[in-house]
């Protein structure tokens, strides 16, 4: 509770003086304090808004300036605007006007205006809708989302409930279904990444999970190309989901895969694309390695296992795998067999640009990215229906899409193309025949 007190000047002393009367300002009965730095913003906002339709007006005005009627009167001019209307933004409710326009011509093809930054219909702004989702997958409750949206956009959050996720979820799902249908025919991926990801909440089946696919184009850029549940293991689901690429107009075999090396995803491999070489994930292997040693041993052990995969060349490379397999192979061979098993697969990457060596090393663009759908999810409580979990994945994972880098080296892509030999990350010279 603040309390102000008026400040009174006494001419005769010359000095102020307290009165004994107070002015109390209560507080706000609606539970929400009055903010002036948000109004300010909302008000600039609103004559920006403005000043972008009436130039976007201005502009089409004048092209049409020179369309007359027979009487010599301008076929298009201002006619008043359309009721003002509430925009849900960032920073709350925006009131916003929009201009009409009138056109005199004859004929059923009229001129109309709609301002591009502010489509017809529109009550929410595209960070609002996507704030929606976002709030869900947090694990805000349906019963608490208004108190939510309150909180975060004011109390005069108007048409935002617990029915929009309803509404959203089914949106999401039909995103899912349009984006699985999308035609390859035109596109190339050279590398894919490819992983089974459990996530909580679960799937409706206890092994079920989520298979992944991400591919990065002749261009260099990444990009989710595959997302379907299965079983992690199971060769038949990973087929499915690669046979369902190919028929999409995937024709043209990538030239490396990577991915963990206890994936049924290698025998489908060989099946869809013979020709696609392989590349066991060094985060995974590692995490295997060491799972299988005793702890005491297993930062030194981390430390040897990073000698391989850092080295300079393929033959420092070997030199570094052997130390490895004499120091630790003698007590616990299990663990070393889990390495040697995939040795070449380990280091089929020296024969690829050293620009690209940090991008097909791991299966990171997959696992980076799932670790932020694990920590978005597990708050939803209970067991998720395969339509809301694989619809709920979507949607992280095209918002995760957007600020994917692109692959380093792109200059080096054309080279892959035309089957230029690498080693050790450098090209080679192709000498005459």
């Amino acid at each position: 509770m603040a309390v102000f007190r008026r400040r009174q000047f006494s001419a005769e002393k010359g000095i102020c003086h307290m009165p004994e009367t107070t002015i109390t300002q209560l507080p706000d009965p609606s539970g929400f304090s009055t903010d002036p730095f948000t109004g300010i913003l909302r008000d600039g906002a609103r004559k920006l808004i403005e000043q972008a339709i009436h130039a976007e007006l201005s502009t089409l005005m004048a092209a049409f300036s020179g369309d007359r009627l027979d009487d010599g009167r301008a076929r298009l001019v201002r006619h008043g605007h359309l009721p003002e209307r509430e925009v849900m933004t960032g920073i709350g409710p925006v009131s916003v006007k929009v201009p009409r326009v009138r056109d005199r011509g004859a004929g059923e093809d009229k001129i109309t205006f709609t301002p591009s930054i502010l489509p017809r219909y529109l009550r929410k702004a595209k960070s609002v809708e996507e704030l929606l989702p976002w709030l869900y997958l947090k694990g805000v409750s349906t019963g608490d989302f208004t108190e939510a949206l309150e909180a975060l956009l004011g109390p005069n959050a108007k048409g935002l409930s617990a029915k929009t996720i309803t509404r959203l979820k089914a949106d999401w799902w039909k995103d899912y279904e349009a984006w699985q249908k999308r035609d390859l025919g035109s596109r190339r991926f050279l590398y894919i990444w490819a992983d089974g990801v459990y996530f909580k909440p679960r799937m409706a089946e206890e092994k079920q999970c989520v298979l992944v696919v991400v591919g990065a184009d002749e261009y260099g850029r990444k990009e989710l190309l595959a997302m379907a549940d299965g079983f992690r293991e199971s060769t038949q689901s990973w087929r499915e989901v690669l046979l369902d690429l190919k028929r999409r107009g995937l024709k043209q075999a990538p030239k490396l895969a990577i991915g963990d090396g206890a994936l049924g995803f290698w025998t489908a491999l060989c099946e869809v694309f013979a020709t696609t070489r392989e590349q066991r994930c060094w985060v995974h292997k590692t995490m295997n390695v060491l799972n299988a040693l005793p702890k005491s041993v297993q930062a030194r052990a981390k430390a040897h296992l990073h000698d391989i995969w850092q080295a300079e060349t393929k033959a420092k490379a070997n030199v570094a795998f052997d130390f490895f397999v004499e120091t630790y192979g003698v007590k616990w061979d299990k663990a070393v067999a889990k390495l040697v098993k995939d040795r070449d697969a380990l280091l089929t990457f020296y024969d690829y640009p050293a620009e690209h060596w940090k991008h097909i090393r791991t299966s990171n663009p997959i696992e980076s990215t799932f670790a932020t759908v694990r920590h978005r999810t597990k708050r939803t409580k209970g067991c998720l229906s395969r339509k809301t979990g694989l619809a709920m994945a979507f949607q992280l994972m095209m918002s995760a899409q957007k600020k994917w880098r692109k692959l380093d080296g792109q200059n080096r892509l054309p080279e892959i193309i035309q089957g230029i030999e690498f080693r050790d990350g450098i090209r080679q010279l192709q000498t005459a025949a």
